[in-house]
């Protein structure tokens, strides 16, 4: 009878092990076995149920493959998903990496390539030309864009009225700009043409023109290029905005947001994250593509969100229902548009329900001539230097020329 309890126990035991330790959680295979998908994603803002929406819609369109999808916070993403990464430890089977970042990571031999994964169900003739380059580091594919994001221009139509301005015609270029800021401005009512911010949009401002201007902020030997002219003139003609034309208020601001809110500012430049917000605001706003700053071309500097795949990633099972769930993504991404953003895959921009949207249509106008980040790792640590400076040149405490060597100096340490 002992003998018989005891084996009964050990039979119960064994169970309760065998289910604790089902579906593997390293290596990329994830809890619930070869078809199930782990995915991640850093959209915690409005735009993460618009993903859920897709995500669940795949996952209701057939019964082979289910995509777990989680949201982690934006502001730690990178953290969570390099310790995955680097631990080998519930490693998702599929994530989202920007364009900036896909370099660091392709870099450092943790990403899998991904031409082997292209043909039918994921065909780069899909999708813009310049989103499936701007994937690439050192000519292979790390990366399946999802969308492009470069910044739009936004006006108040209210204000254009008042000014004696054409709501309905927004600036094409550098002329017509100081023309329309200079006319919007009224110092004695706390009213700016424009907003010139230190925040995070000068890392989209700043380029846009420099690209403009016929510059680079890298050579294409990834050769620092801070201290050329086309750079320093992109500099000089934002500060000039706020110190010589008068246009901007010299208590430069964070974010030119605020100010809009308030109907303070006449335009600004800042992405299609905020159109469902300035949608719910009360005022009557205008956008378009960022009119031409610089002195040379239409240009302007982007990122995107990218699905990516670990390298550890080794089961065919699940790449077949992860290129299932991006061909689903890419022909079914209206609620990504509706999140304020631009899909880069032709099925949706090209489409008429995406062209009948009233502002995003005005990112994706820009995909022709956009320009993605140098692809050079840690980009991010490697033009830190060029941020503060410009930070400086903009409050008005240092001299642009003298800011760009400075930061092209300590840049260049920082590549070593």
């Amino acid at each position: 009878m002992k003998i018989l309890k005891g084996l009964i126990f050990t039979l119960m035991l064994l169970g309760i092990m065998a289910g604790c330790s089902s579906g593997g959680d390293e290596g990329g295979e994830s809890a619930g076995g070869e078809k199930e998908i782990s995915f991640w994603a850093p959209f915690s803002g409005p735009d993460g149920p618009n993903m859920k929406k897709i995500v669940d819609k795949f996952n209701e369109s057939q019964d082979e493959y289910t995509v777990n999808f989680q949201i982690k916070p934006n502001e730690d993403y990178y953290t969570t998903l390099d310790l995955a990464l680097n631990d080998q430890k519930n490693v998702p089977d599929l994530f989202i990496v920007h364009a900036d970042h896909l370099p660091t990571y392709a870099d450092k031999d943790i990403l899998k390539e991904l031409d082997g994964i292209t043909g039918d169900l994921v065909n780069p003739d899909n999708y813009n030309k310049n989103a499936w380059e701007g994937a690439k580091y050192n000519d292979k594919l790390y990366g399946i864009p999802l969308d492009v994001h470069p910044l739009i221009m936004y006006w108040n139509k209210k204000l254009f009225k008042e000014a004696g301005l054409d709501p309905e015609q927004p600036p094409t270029n550098r002329e017509e700009f100081l023309k329309y800021a200079k006319a919007l401005t009224n110092k004695e009512k706390g009213q700016y043409g424009f907003v010139v911010p230190t925040g995070g949009l000068q890392d989209f401002i700043f380029p846009t023109i420099v690209y403009q201007n016929g510059g680079q902020l890298m050579t294409d030997s990834n050769e620092v290029n801070y201290n050329s002219e086309p750079v320093i003139e992109a500099l000089k003609f934002q500060r000039d905005l706020i110190e010589k034309y008068e246009v901007a208020p010299s208590d430069v601001q964070d974010s030119p947001t605020p100010l809009f809110l308030q109907q303070k500012a006449g335009m600004i430049l800042n992405g299609p994250w905020m159109i469902n917000q300035f949608k719910e605001s009360n005022i009557d706003f205008g956008s378009a593509p960022i009119p031409q700053l610089g002195t040379e071309k239409q240009a302007v500097y982007a990122n995107s969100h990218n699905f990516a795949m670990p390298a550890s990633l080794e089961s065919e099972e699940k790449i077949k229902g992860i290129k299932e769930f991006l061909n689903y993504v890419s022909e079914h991404s209206m609620a990504w548009a509706e999140a304020g953003q631009a899909p880069a895959s032709k099925a949706v921009y090209e489409s008429e329900e995406f062209k009948e949207l009233k502002h995003q249509p005005n990112v994706a106008k820009q995909f022709d001539y956009v320009q993605f980040p140098p692809k050079v790792p840690n980009w991010g640590q490697v033009s830190k230097p060029l941020y503060e400076q410009v930070n400086l040149v903009l409050l008005g405490q240092k001299d642009a020329k003298q800011a760009m060597e400075d930061a092209a100096a300590e840049s260049k340490q920082r590549l070593k």
